[in-house]
């Protein structure tokens, strides 16, 4: 295939993708590269699965194995749009790459989830009209009770945070994946929200920022000075060893919330492979499959679902 070929089948390929509702913003940066690494050498007739491996691991200086794998995972789905009109087209085989294994996250335990809380709220500056301690303080709660995605919680609006509805919930727009949906709150999460909303109105000079979590400047809140502080606060408490190869991290609240809901339906005596798919909605997964994974988070978790099947075989055995 010539390289000018390769230009226009790339821009269908793109215009495809769109059409389904991914962004591609990312994908086509990286895929614009791939083209250039085939132009730049020189290939003529088929493009070879060799030549897509050696672009993914052309960055090997710079990027590490995830980064490789997810490369060329982007590439095979070219490949493969390319292979319907050229099965000569070359595609590199699944598992060619192998992504890392993930980490195991942190799960906050009561204990430091209120030492994070005791600490964010002795957060500078200092003073009665300070914001940044309530700011934090309620972020942190947010997190923990709704499982939202940090991005998720500072992209909320004040028209996003609906608590006067019935029951009170959150419109989560922007998502990992583009897609809406409704969060309903707990009342005491909805309250929270309540009071720190009543102070933002109060400090922010007439809301010149319809971002919900404000700074004391009446200005959205970004996601490294958030992530910053919260690395502050982790190592105030102990939480953050730096010779410790797991470190706890904002995203450990939402896995934190999902296994707890999971630990309650599991001690409810609840069927859940029946829930599970109403907990992928709440957190905005896209199948099922990824909320699964959370099963692995804990031992508890490990023992109970263990002792729940166990329960299933014996029952089947006596009957």
């Amino acid at each position: 295939m010539l390289p000018v070929d390769l230009q226009g089948r790339l821009d269908d390929y793109l215009s495809l993708r769109r059409a389904l509702g991914f962004e591609m913003r990312s994908e086509e940066r990286l895929l614009r590269d791939f083209v250039l690494f085939v132009e730049t050498r020189g290939e003529d007739g088929c493009l070879r699965a060799e030549t897509a491996v050696a672009w993914a691991c052309s960055t090997a200086d710079r990027c590490g194995p995830g980064c490789q794998a997810r490369r060329l995972s982007i590439v095979r789905g070219f490949l493969t749009f390319l292979r319907a009109d050229a099965p000569e087209t070359g595609v590199p085989s699944l598992g060619v790459l192998k992504r890392p294994l993930r980490a195991t996250p942190h799960i906050y335990s009561e204990g430091e989830v209120n030492a994070l809380l005791a600490a964010a709220r002795r957060l500078g500056p200092t003073g009665s009209g300070s914001l940044w301690p309530v700011t934090f303080t309620t972020l942190i709660r947010l997190l923990l009770s709704t499982g939202l995605r940090v991005g998720e919680a500072l992209r909320l609006q004040v028209t996003d945070v609906q608590l006067d509805e019935d029951p009170p919930r959150l419109v989560v727009t922007q998502t990992k994946f583009r897609k809406s949906r409704l969060v309903p709150l707990h009342s005491s999460a909805a309250e929270a929200l309540r009071g720190y909303a009543k102070r933002t109105r109060h400090i922010a000079h007439d809301r010149r920022c319809q971002a919900f979590f404000v700074s004391a400047r009446s200005r959205p809140l970004h996601y490294h000075t958030v992530s910053r502080t919260f690395l502050l606060l982790a190592r105030r408490i102990g939480l953050r060893d730096p010779a410790k190869h797991k470190r706890p991290t904002l995203h450990g609240f939402r896995h934190t919330f999902a296994v707890r809901r999971l630990l309650a339906w599991y001690h409810g005596g609840a069927d859940i492979h029946a829930r599970l798919p109403e907990l992928s909605v709440y957190l905005g997964h896209v199948r099922p499959q990824e909320t699964y994974w959370y099963l692995t988070a804990t031992p508890e978790l490990l023992r109970l679902a263990s002792d729940r099947f166990e329960a299933y075989v014996e029952k089947g055995t006596r009957s």
